[in-house]
C-alpha cells in the first residue's frame, strides 16, 4: 500500500506541475468555463492513460530506443505544439477575432475532448514520466498485478489532476481576471508553447546525432 501511495505521489508531483497541457487546461478554463475545461481535461487524461499503457507494456524502453520512432513522434509533438503557439500568438494580437473563446463557439463537446487525447498523445517524453513514477514504487521482484495497480493509481491522479485543473481555473474571480488580461497570458502562453515545441524538436534531432 505504502509503494502504491508512494507513486501516486511521484505521479501527481509530475502531472500538477506547469507544462503544454496544463497551460492550455488552465486557459481553456479561464476562457470557455468549467464545462468545455473537463472535457478537454478528461481527453488530456485518456492521452495520459495511452502513454501509462504503452510504459507498463514495456514498449516505452523499446520507444526510447528506437531512435526514428521516438523522432518522428518528437517532431511531430513539437509541430503540434508550434501550431498552438501560433494560435495564442494569433489571439494575442487580436483578441476580438482571434480568440480561444471564438474557437470555443465554433468546437463541439467531442472535438475538444479529441483536442485533448491528441495533445498529450503528440508528446512521448510523457512515458519517461511515466517510468519515472512507476519506478519509485516497484521492485524487481513484483508481480505483474502490482504494476497493473501502480498504472491505476496514476491514471486515478491523471484524472483528478486535470480535474482539479478545470475547477480551480474556471471560479468566477479567475474568468475575470483572465478576461482584463488576456492578451498578455496569451502572449505568455504562445511563448510557453514556442519553447516547449522547438525544445522537443531539437531533443529529437540531438538524440539521433548522439546515436
Amino acid at each position: 500500500m505504502l509503494s502504491l501511495l508512494n507513486i501516486g505521489l511521484a505521479f501527481f508531483v509530475i502531472a500538477v506541475s506547469p507544462g503544454p497541457a496544463n497551460i492550455s487546461n488552465a486557459t481553456i478554463a479561464m476562457s470557455l468555463g468549467r464545462k468545455i475545461s473537463l472535457i478537454y481535461g478528461a481527453g488530456l487524461s485518456v492521452g495520459l492513460v495511452f502513454w501509462g499503457l504503452v510504459a507498463a507494456s514495456g514498449f516505452g524502453v523499446i520507444l526510447q530506443s528506437s531512435v526514428y520512432l521516438l523522432m518522428t513522434l518528437k517532431v511531430f509533438g513539437g509541430l503540434y505544439l508550434l501550431w498552438l503557439a501560433f494560435l495564442s500568438a494569433k489571439a494575442a494580437v487580436n483578441p476580438d477575432s482571434q480568440s480561444v473563446q471564438a474557437e470555443g463557439n465554433s468546437t463541439s463537446y467531442a472535438g475538444w475532448f479529441v483536442k485533448g487525447i491528441v495533445l498529450n498523445i503528440s508528446n512521448p517524453k510523457t512515458v519517461v514520466a511515466w517510468m519515472a513514477a512507476l519506478s519509485v514504487g516497484l521492485g524487481a521482484n513484483d508481480s505483474t498485478a502490482f504494476l497493473m495497480s501502480g498504472v491505476l493509481v496514476c491514471i486515478g491522479v491523471g484524472f483528478a489532476t486535470n480535474a482539479l485543473y478545470s475547477v480551480i481555473f474556471s471560479f468566477n474571480g479567475v474568468m475575470a481576471w483572465y478576461q482584463h488580461a488576456s492578451r498578455w497570458i496569451n502572449g505568455a502562453v504562445s511563448g510557453l508553447f514556442a519553447v516547449a515545441g522547438a525544445g522537443l524538436i531539437r531533443s529529437a534531432f540531438s538524440r539521433e546525432s548522439a546515436s
